[in-house]
């Protein structure tokens, strides 16, 4: 009983959340924010934000009045203190109901008139429970006083304003306004602003695995224009003061700005942040300013308490001791009653009765004390034992072989404790696409450039070689590394205090020591998403053909009057992998040198005058248009042209010093655009368009010597470029790419493989090398990271070349489509682009129905004026404190319009491993199964297809509509097409086998959505339309869909349907579907860990799903279900026996067992049985549960706990107890025993009876059953010889001195148990035995259909042997061990 707490823990933490502070209240004494003196500005800090500043600087009397508001760094997680353990655990634990009831009877039996046992016996049952809970309470808060203590101890280097020198310290001792200094691999004792880096650039790396599982690194930046950056860092001079938002638990977010004396602002936000429990990576030093300490800071308020979710058997036992509390009140009625009516009707009795007292206040006094005799039929402890046969459930499945993947060195994880047996009643799933269907290993396969399509089929025909390995492997998975780094990471991190490991660790220069740190901190991550088969793409040799055409000068192309065509397309060509390679937050390294590291741009491989000669080929204005000082500071700076296309993308003559373009420029870039697109269209259907548009004008413009020297000389170009490849394989595979996302990954490697590399990266710049060129050092001004509703990322930079501020632009189809409008221009430059826009849409529309993930690619030159300003407003959202995610959001998409289309890429995302067996056995369980994803609808449906969720002769229906009223109409039509069809489909299925059709061998329906109809579809006046509609289709598939939405399908279907749902999902986007869902399950794939932080269950695979719900979930269920059955009955006979006495007592309340037996009857002799029944009973066999899927759905419907059954166990209960009751009633009728001889051949039969009636529910009796049930009556038997022959005065007013050993010596004890025994337990047998007869169990079921199907198979054989025997002499024997069909293939 849990829940109260649970709900007072929550309801604590919003509170405390509300006043701006942690969870726990602040310590007694401290000033109320409104009570602070003027200098601390009140409304900095009863409002939104806070106010910091510096604990040693010239602000000492704002920094005293303001610093006691805020909470110090010390946690502390535990609940108790060693004096006040004993009254808040006994206080928390009388929240629970089962507690209370037992309080309730033991102060009840303490008065007088009602007093049924003696009073000390009463308290044994409370004491016991509380006394268990407390020690479980005690042992838990001391490890959390352990784990506190030792955080709070670390040490940290801390600045002191006296001794001017940084000291140790503990991290208890850090407040806010501290000036912290850290070292690499040091943890981060406290939130604080990034003030000083030792990394020249100012920037920080953090790894976050410890409080968001991620474990690829993240940079941080020292905060803009702060003017302490320097050899020195002097923490004397900082004057300024931070003003921030108060303390939240949102990890994305910082708003804020910190104020210089002179009254400038700069803006603060999440990138300047470093987070609590963050580890130091490849930083030597870092200083920063707590802003947040404690229970304050971000990571502390993410903890956000206990998961509590009710499961559907749970609320259905509540039911049942509703039930058993009216069995109780009906008992006890009838003997307050009997009782009245007894002493009424009494005359002249034989024995002593209080006749001062009215019939009816007797019966009062009898109705409670009934209550106390009778207190066992309320199964409050049932509570408690089902807590634990959960506990030891969870055991089971935690360490269950087959949900442990041991390429990850990982296995399941139960966060949630009481929904086990929730994960047998699932009716509808609802599952991610990409990381939970899929590997979330991207790879690249293709792209198209310039409306032209590259096939890539070499690396195609890579992939199915590798897939081939991948197979025979026998599950060598090369996330092998992955998995074990990470574990190790992760507990490096935590178990970091203080470390020496300095920046040249990480370097070379202590190989033989420090060798093994950076080969496993770094190539093992890597692998995660840069596997060798994302690494090694193969070229395009059609696209190295084009690519060669700038490397090599000698190429013949026409001079810069004629214009070549191919100068644009080599552009877009060059662009694109330029944008690959740049438009990313991928983080290079290398094992020889430090992270994120940029080495020194590299001498150009092309002299002077070869750069001179290639940009005269490409048709650029002419050379010595170039201003003498571009020329003398860069000799990169000939490129210029190569990207200086307009802001449209169309060609530009001009220098870089001016902007636009004149007529004449203008008039040659239209015959230009005319010809090449002449050339394209021209060139005939028969190949891709655009791919031969070089050998149309060649052959149009040049004669014959001139096409054999270009022909020779690209293929000679062409083998220059590959083997140029191969040389610089190996220094460019010792480039390490650490990206966030694998698309980046592949993204950046397919870059890699047509020389185009990213070589490293820092705050503001990225050095890239081109083909033909080298390396690039490229100003990097601003990154618009991607999210959710823009579904692009950008990055802005100033080019080397030109000196042009270009944005690179990747993102979703849908968008960037619609972002990259025709632009205003010439009519030919039109044609162009609207041709390249509609190659690239066919292109992209190939690509998804092959069911890979789609990209596009663009680009935007912006003028120097449209970017000042842009800038400034870009600054002041950056600087905004209030609405600054909203202004960030405007500004980007701002500037993100008009962009230039150049390409999309294709990249394959391989299903995982038995995911199509997976989603078919599920399905035969009768569970549905919808997909919700954000992809495109082809590529959904591909993968459909590919993992049976599609078969081929399901009808697809698909609904995607634009507007409300449209979406109304097309609900309706489907619904009447899906009408239509089920008649059909219903004949056939009434014609054929119903068993087959169950299994989708039948035609169906499958409904496909875009997210723009699922808004319509999931508002209130459609969603009952859509809601008809699914249930109707085998499966739906959601592409196109928000997270939002995903939540919104799931709490949509679980609330109008009523049905037990389960969500499964693999990334941040998918936390609200798990969230709402009834059981959620996260996978630990490869977009960190905030799936499975939100999750009930966490798995490495989708295939593990079919033997978590199939075996593990139908055990669970069957379990404690029949455990539940099973406890009731036990109580319900046992307590009907003393009431059947009640009858013969006068309903006075006495009992016939001393009050010994009867307490510890329920809470010793019989309490294990059925927790090992709870935990071990196994109805089915795992593999049989596995080989028939429909024994899931037959559990769900044979009403194993459902209400009649409920009343059918406790008639069987009523007729069992009658039956112990009334056999040694006659066996002993007119003899002179007394009351406790009485009651002993009842006890010793209902003992026997309630043993072995669990053995006849028993589905699997193993040793530790045998062994219990024999302690059970042992300890029982031994109990109370031992009672009996040393126990005098132990139970007044009764004497059992020698009860129970007279009986037991006596053959009509045995002969009455026995036959007591047999008659209770004859009709279950007889039930039982009729039950199996006519429903026989599935191992019967399996068994029968392996012999009379190995028996087909057999008979098969020989007529086959029969009819070819003439043809082939080799018989086929029927009795070949190696024809014998398996017993999974029979089943399946």
């Amino acid at each position: 009983m849990e829940r109260l707490h649970w709900v007072q823990h929550r309801c604590r933490q919003l509170l405390a959340g509300d006043s701006g502070r942690g969870w726990y209240s602040a310590p007694d004494g401290l000033p109320n924010k409104s009570s602070l003196d003027a200098h601390s500005s009140p409304h900095r800090v009863i409002g939104k934000r806070r106010t910091v500043f510096a604990r040693h600087g010239p602000h000492q009397q704002e920094y005293e009045a303001v610093y006691k508001s805020y909470k110090g760094n010390a946690i502390r997680t535990t609940k108790y203190s060693l004096l006040t353990f004993i009254p808040m655990n006994l206080f928390q634990q009388f929240h629970r109901a089962a507690n209370l009831y037992f309080l309730f009877l033991a102060l009840l039996n303490w008065v007088p008139v009602v007093e049924a046992f003696q009073k000390e016996i009463t308290m044994i049952p409370l004491l016991v429970v509380l006394t268990v809970i407390a020690i479980k309470d005690a042992l838990e808060d001391y490890r959390r006083y352990l784990f506190d203590k030792k955080v709070n101890n670390n040490v940290v280097q801390v600045f002191c304003g006296k001794q001017k020198a940084y000291i140790d310290q503990c991290w208890k001792d850090v407040r806010v306004g501290d000036f912290v200094r850290l070292s690499c691999n040091e943890i981060i004792p406290a939130d604080m602003l990034l003030l000083y880096s030792s990394d020249p650039r100012g920037v920080c790396y953090i790894e976050t695995a410890n409080l968001d599982g991620e474990t690829n690194l993240k940079q941080r930046q020292v905060v803009l224009d702060l003017p302490l950056q320097g050899a020195e860092l002097n923490l004397e001079s900082f004057h300024s003061r931070i003003e921030c938002e108060n303390p939240n638990n949102d990890l994305s977010r910082f708003r804020g700005y910190m104020e210089h004396p002179n009254g400038v602002r700069v803006g603060l936000h999440n990138n300047n942040l470093l987070l609590r429990s963050c580890t130091i990576r490849n930083t030597e030093t870092v200083v920063g300013i707590v802003v947040y300490a404690g229970h304050e800071t971000k990571a502390m308020m993410n903890n956000s308490g206990p998961r509590y979710k009710r499961s559907h058997l749970e609320r259905r036992l509540n039911t049942d001791v509703l039930w058993c509390v009216l069995l109780l009140i009906i008992m006890c009625l009838t003997g307050a009653i009997g009782h009245g009516l007894w002493l009424k009707n009494l005359k002249d009795p034989v024995f002593e009765v209080d006749g001062e007292t009215s019939p009816a206040l007797a019966g009062f006094y009898v109705f409670w004390t009934m209550i106390i005799v009778l207190q066992v039929l309320i199964p409050i402890s049932l509570y408690v034992s089902i807590e634990i046969v959960k506990l030891g459930q969870i055991y089971f499945i935690h360490n269950d072989l087959a949900l442990y993947n041991e390429q990850l060195d990982s296995r399941i994880q139960c966060r949630a404790l009481n929904i086990t047996e929730d994960l047998g009643r699932i009716q509808y799933l609802f599952s991610d696409k990409t990381g939970t269907l899929t590997e979330n290993k991207m790879v690249f396969r293709r792209c198209s450039i310039y409306g032209v399509e590259y096939p890539h089929e070499d690396n195609a025909r890579r992939l199915e070689v590798y897939e081939a390995e991948r197979n025979d492997a026998a599950g060598q998975s090369v996330t092998l590394k992955s998995g074990c780094s990470r574990k190790s990471l992760s507990c490096r991190s935590l178990s970091c205090n203080r470390s020496s490991v300095s920046l040249h660790t990480l370097t070379a220069e202590s190989e033989e020591e420090e060798e093994d740190q950076p080969s496993n901190h770094i190539q093992p991550r890597t692998s995660a998403f840069c596997s060798r088969v994302a690494r090694e793409v193969v070229p395009d040799p059609e696209l190295v053909r084009k690519l060669s055409w700038l490397c090599s000068p000698t190429l013949p192309l026409s001079d810069g009057s004629s214009g070549t065509p191919s100068s644009l397309e080599v552009t877009y060509i060059t662009d694109f992998f330029l944008a690959l390679a740049i438009c990313n937050s991928v983080v290079v390294s290398s094992p020889s040198q430090p992270r994120h590291m940029v080495p020194e741009a590299r001498t150009p491989l092309k002299s002077l005058e070869e750069i001179k000669l290639m940009f005269q080929r490409f048709s650029f204005s002419p050379f010595s248009a170039l201003s003498p000082p571009l020329i003398k500071g860069s000799p990169r700076s000939f490129t210029s042209r190569l990207f200086a296309r307009g802001k449209t993308g169309s060609c530009n003559f001009s220098t870089p010093t001016n902007s636009t373009t004149d007529g004449s420029e203008a008039s040659q870039e239209s015959n230009l655009e005319t010809s090449n697109l002449r050339c394209k269209l021209d060139s005939g259907s028969s190949r891709v368009e655009g791919r031969d548009v070089g050998q149309a004008e060649d052959r149009e413009s040049e004669d014959n010597n001139i096409k054999d020297t270009k022909t020779n000389g690209a293929r000679q170009e062409e083998e220059d470029v590959i083997r140029g490849v191969d040389s610089e394989s190996d220094s460019d595979d010792e480039l390490l790419y650490e990206a966030e996302s694998p698309d980046e990954a592949a993204l950046v490697h397919a870059a890699q493989a047509y020389h185009c590399t990213l070589r490293g990266r820092s705050a503001e710049s990225l050095l890239v090398d081109l083909p033909g060129i080298g390396s690039l050092a490229v100003q990097l001004l601003h990154i618009l990271p991607f999210d959710s509703n823009r579904k692009r990322m950008s990055v802005v930079v100033r080019h080397p070349l030109s000196g042009q501020v270009v944005v690179y632009t990747k993102g979703a189809d849908s968008v960037i489509m619609d972002l990259s409008e025709t632009p205003k221009g010439a009519e030919q430059a039109q044609e162009i682009y609207s041709h390249i826009r509609e190659q690239t849409q066919k292109h992209l529309d190939s690509y998804a129905r092959d069911g890979l993930r789609t990209l596009c690619i663009s680009k935007k030159i912006l003028e120097e004026e449209e970017y000042e300003v842009w800038l400034k407003r870009q600054l002041l959202a950056e600087s905004s404190i209030e609405n600054r995610e909203e202004l960030l959001l405007e500004s980007a998409q701002r500037l993100e319009t008009n962009l230039t289309l150049l390409g999309t890429t294709g990249i394959v995302d391989r299903l995982q491993e038995e995911v199509p067996e997976t989603i078919e056995a599920l399905q035969r369980a009768g569970i549905k199964v919808w997909v919700l994803t954000g992809d495109k609808k082809e590529t959904a449906i591909n993968i459909a297809y590919a993992c049976k969720l599609l078969r081929p002769n399901d009808q697809l229906l698909t609904a995607s509509c634009g507007s409300k009223d449209a979406c109304a109409a097309l609900l309706e039509q489907l619904k009447l097409e899906v009408q239509s069809g089920e008649g059909s489909l219903t004949v056939l299925t009434a014609a054929g086998d119903h068993e087959e059709s169950s299994l989708g061998s039948a035609a169906g329906f499958v409904l496909v959505i875009d997210g723009r109809t699922l808004d319509w579809a999931l508002q209130e006046e459609l969603k009952s339309d859509f809601l008809e509609l699914s249930c109707r289709c085998n499966a739906v598939i959601c592409c196109r869909s928000t997270p939002l939405q995903k939540s919104q399908v799931v709490r949509l279907v679980r609330d109008q349907l009523g049905v037990m749902t389960l969500a499964v999902g693999d990334g941040a986007n998918d936390v609200s579907m798990i969230q709402v869902a009834d059981v959620g399950i996260g996978i630990s794939g490869q977009e960190g860990m905030q799936a499975v932080m939100s999750s009930d269950f966490a798995i490495s695979r989708f295939k593990h799903l079919s033997k978590l719900l199939l075996v593990h979930g139908h055990w669970c269920y069957s379990r404690l279900a029949n455990m539940i059955l099973y406890f009731i009955y036990k109580n319900v006979m046992y307590v009907n026996l003393l009431f059947w006495y009640q009858f013969f007592c006068g309903f006075s309340g006495s009992v016939m067992s001393n009050s010994w037996v009867l307490i510890l009857f329920n809470l010793l002799f019989t309490s294990v049985p059925p927790l090992i029944f709870g935990v071990l009973d196994r109805d089915t066999p795992a593999d049989t549960l596995m080989e028939l899927p429909e024994l899931y759905r037959v559990a769900q419907t044979s009403k194993v706990y459902v209400p009649y059954m409920f009343w059918v166990t406790v008639l069987d209960a009523f007729y069992q107890s009658l039956v112990c009751f009334f056999v040694p009633y006659f066996a002993l009728a007119g003899s002179d025993v007394g009351a406790l001889s009485f009651g002993s051949p009842i006890n010793a039969s209902a003992l026997l009876i309630i043993l072995l009636h669990q053995v006849i529910e028993s589905r699997t009796l193993t040793w530790i059953h045998m062994l219990v049930l024999v302690l059970s009556g042992g300890s029982y038997f031994g109990f109370v010889l031992l009672f009996s022959l040393f126990c005098v005065s132990c139970s007044p007013p009764t004497n059992p001195l020698g009860v129970e050993t007279l009986q037991m010596s006596q053959p009509l004890f045995y002969i009455v148990c026995a036959l007591t025994t047999v008659m209770a337990l004859l009709p279950r047998l007889l039930c039982r035995a009729l039950y199996n007869t006519l429903h026989p169990a599935a191992v019967l079921k399996s068994a029968h259909m392996d012999k009379v199907d190995s028996e087909k198979y057999r008979r098969r054989m020989q007529r086959w042997n029969q009819t070819h025997s003439r043809v082939n002499r080799l018989p086929v024997c029927a009795d070949n061990p190696g024809l014998e069909p398996s017993a999974s293939s029979v089943v399946s």
